[in-house]
């Protein structure tokens, strides 16, 4: 039998880090989405304040297998 997997798209953001945007996009979505198989992050930008960074921000493509 094949395996069906759906693709969604979601925004993240942290304070600390691209990859902490991507684990809490991950995070979050587990917990209504089960059987998830990766994520490909599409776009990085980052929010500016007195030249510091201060938000990472990315958007996410995340698939998982439908049952």
């Amino acid at each position: 039998m094949s395996k069906v997997v759906k693709v969604i798209e979601v925004l993240a953001q942290s304070d600390k880090s691209w990859e902490d945007a991507a684990a809490q996009a991950v995070k979050k979505a587990s917990k209504s989405i089960k059987n998830i198989k990766s994520v490909n992050i599409t776009n990085m930008s980052a929010k500016v304040n007195k030249d510091k960074i201060t938000k990472y921000r990315i958007n996410a493509k995340i698939s998982f297998e439908i049952e």
